[in-house]
């Protein structure tokens, strides 16, 4: 499938792309400070108040993360999925940092004030992208090991980290369970009922879905929210502090692309093969790990006790799996009080390794 490139404005990357969101392709002054919201609005907006917004460099990315609590704190990384961000976590990093923790926050690429640092480098949303993102965060800050916590995309490059690099993670929070795909695999299809909660992934398949998140991003990804977290009653203020990540020049591209890549749809970036290649043989988790699962997962589904049980096979460090009652696909925002404690569970050695 033809694959649209995205050219960034070379001056903004002179500039270290610092600020430049979500205005990256147009020729005008942005302060290098600060991001600027997308819609109008302060800074202030879009931050989590007392979180301090700080930017990291890898060999491909500016991150942008939130920080907040003691350097010297354990390390909890919170890791949002589409299409959500960082204020997801805002209920849980209070009560984290009160236990001694230190919270770090990322935007994922193409989200919020995060950027490429070359035009060349493809917009990739793959699975392998997710995870070594989090490992170059992870050696930009010089932080040996940490506890890893993530949702949907999140989740999966949360996964990754664990399987492939376990020597750095001290314990996973993970929604859903094994959140690794099965890319080959992934002509099979799947039940019904099953199906059709992955209208939206065929959608972002044709170049009419492409068309159809550069233009309503923001009602698609509100219906999104509603149809996945059936029982949270959001309101629209909730909902835009968050939206405006979405107008980040990358957005698109990168959405479209880990949706197309995850089906075979579409080549993956090749500095990352050897990544793929390592998760296409389905490594196990061997750090201790506890499964959130929102009992009215408008993606998901409701839990399967049966599938559960055969996903344990890929945790053999130990593995813990709550029932999130009332909650749908947003836990840490949906429930965040269970997150937490599941967080503290396993900075307190509660799940013992298998």
């Amino acid at each position: 499938m033809r694959r649209r490139e995205f050219v960034v404005n070379l001056g903004l990357v002179n500039l270290g792309l610092a600020g430049a969101w979500p205005l990256v392709a147009q020729a005008q002054q942005i302060p290098q400070q600060t991001p600027q919201p997308a819609r109008g609005g302060a800074v202030a907006d879009f931050v989590r108040p007392g979180a301090t917004l700080k930017r990291a460099h890898t060999k491909t990315l500016e991150i942008a993360y939130e920080d907040s609590g003691p350097e010297s704190g354990l390390p909890v990384f919170l890791m949002h999925g589409f299409p959500y961000d960082p204020r997801a976590y805002d209920d849980m990093v209070p009560p984290l940092v009160a236990a001694g923790c230190r919270a770090i926050v990322p935007y994922l690429r193409g989200y919020g004030p995060t950027q490429f640092l070359s035009a060349q480098t493809l917009r990739s949303g793959q699975q392998a992208a997710l995870g070594q993102d989090l490992l170059d965060l992870m050696d930009a800050l010089r932080i040996p090991t940490a506890l890893l916590v993530g949702f949907d995309w999140g989740g999966r490059g949360a996964c990754v980290v664990s399987a492939l690099w376990p020597e750095r993670v001290r314990g996973l929070v993970t929604a859903g369970g094994y959140n690794i795909q099965n890319i080959a695999g992934s002509i099979e299809p799947a039940a019904p009922e099953r199906e059709h909660r992955m209208w939206y992934q065929y959608y972002f398949h044709t170049e009419r879905g492409r068309a159809g998140l550069t233009k309503n991003r923001d009602a698609l990804c509100k219906l999104l929210w509603q149809l996945w977290s059936p029982t949270w009653k959001f309101d629209d203020a909730t909902y835009q502090r968050t939206a405006a990540s979405f107008h980040n020049p990358d957005f698109v591209d990168v959405v479209i692309q880990s949706y197309r890549h995850r089906f075979g749809y579409t080549p993956g970036d090749p500095a990352l093969e050897g990544v793929e290649q390592r998760l296409a043989a389905h490594p196990p988790i061997t750090v201790p790990t506890i499964a959130l699962h929102g009992m009215d997962d408008g993606v998901a589904g409701r839990p399967n006790p049966g599938a559960q049980a055969a996903q344990d096979r890929f945790f053999t460090g130990g593995i813990e799996h709550r029932m999130l009652s009332g909650v749908g696909h947003n836990a840490p925002q949906e429930a965040p009080a269970a997150v937490v404690e599941a967080v503290l569970a396993l900075k307190a050695g509660a799940v013992k390794r298998g």
